[in-house]
């Protein structure tokens, strides 16, 4: 475990994209405008017509499993850290409720809207450092 001991006060920020907008460089530019460095999802409700995603058979060495998808979705969840090295997952409906999700990877272009709730642990940084057991950059919590 990273995490230090003890929790952390929450600030709350909300904001909201519009059309055509790209959701993930939006996101990680907001994050950088504030100085956040705790940040994280608490909740996301919109639409996007563009996504890549990355599903959960990629591995560090094998990352074939990406999918570009285009049409209208809703999105169903989003969650993740929101720091230098974001980490996000998405889950997305399409227009018969069929859902897919996995790993952002960008190219999330808001179709109406993308209405966001972000978090963040005001006592806390967030950093992501490349651990050899997995093979990818995972989180690391610091107090500030």
């Amino acid at each position: 475990m990273s995490s230090p001991p003890g929790g952390s006060p929450l600030q709350v920020h909300a904001v909201r994209f519009g059309p055509g907008q790209e959701l993930f460089g939006s996101l990680q530019a907001f994050v950088k405008e504030a100085g956040l460095r705790a940040p994280f999802i608490i909740t996301c409700v919109g639409s996007v017509t563009k996504a890549t995603l990355r599903l959960a058979n990629a591995t560090a060495s094998n990352t074939n499993e990406v999918v570009h998808l285009s049409g209208r979705y809703e999105i169903v969840s989003l969650v993740g850290t929101l720091n230098a090295d974001a980490h996000l997952h998405v889950c997305l409906a399409d227009g018969e409720g069929r859902t897919v999700g996995g790993h952002v990877l960008g190219d999330l272009e808001v179709f109406t809207t993308a209405e966001v709730v972000i978090g963040e642990a005001t006592l806390l940084e967030f950093r992501r450092e490349m651990d050899e057991r997995t093979g990818f950059p995972e989180l690391v919590v610091k107090r500030r």
